[in-house]
């Protein structure tokens, strides 16, 4: 009767768990569809337009920080993208970061894959302050590998484990030059892993050139 049991409880978990991973799955799923098919609506406005070499629509940037001390905290993410639109971008790009406090440390790596529209190419336009800035909508999917030992010890046998996450949200982008910008992003994420890997919300300083 206990195994009877024991099998009943290990049939129920893995079926509630199968359940939940294609819920979440779903629901990104539809999310990013839903993102990508306004960004192909909107495109799909412009096909008559001439369209720009290749070479000037791609672009690239990214962010570095670096902070040294009894924490030490590393993050490197370089992206490619391109402009598939002039309201319109794609980018992807690694994940690099090395974390260290007086206890412990970590080494997180992966990549991410996003879109932006710019739905505010410049604020002036609306409000005549002399402020040049433009606003933009921001989808991304992110895949990161994490240390078992540092994020769930008694969670995983193995050494490390991935943890994929859908982030959305938006930003300023302050333009430094005919291809050059920066960009202060803030980002939630929608399914949250509950490793404490994102702020509440995600706060990012990138650049483009």
């Amino acid at each position: 009767m206990p195994y009877v049991k024991l099998v009943n409880c290990f049939m129920n978990s893995f079926f509630i768990n199968r359940f939940d991973t294609a819920r979440i799955v779903r629901r990104n799923g539809l999310m990013i569809l839903l993102f990508f098919g306004i960004s192909y609506m909107i495109t799909g406005q412009q096909n008559n337009r001439e369209v720009p070499p290749l070479k000037e629509r791609l672009f690239f940037g990214g962010n570095i920080g670096l902070q040294f001390g009894t924490y030490t905290n590393i993050d490197i993410s370089p992206i490619i993208g391109l402009w598939v639109h002039p309201r319109i971008i794609v980018a992807a790009g690694p994940d690099f970061l090395y974390y260290k406090d007086p206890y412990n440390h970590t080494t997180i790596y992966g990549g991410k894959v996003y879109t932006e529209i710019i739905f505010l190419q410049d604020l002036n336009n609306m409000l005549p302050l002399g402020i040049h800035l433009g606003l933009f909508l921001h989808g991304e999917y992110e895949a990161l590998s994490l240390e078992s030992a540092y994020f769930a010890p008694a969670r995983y046998d193995s050494e490390r484990f991935m943890v994929n996450t859908f982030l959305a949200g938006g930003g300023i982008r302050q333009q430094l030059g005919r291809r050059s910008s920066m960009n202060l992003t803030f980002l939630w994420a929608f399914n949250d892993s509950g490793y404490g890997i994102y702020g509440n919300p995600e706060i990012r300083v990138s650049f483009m050139f």
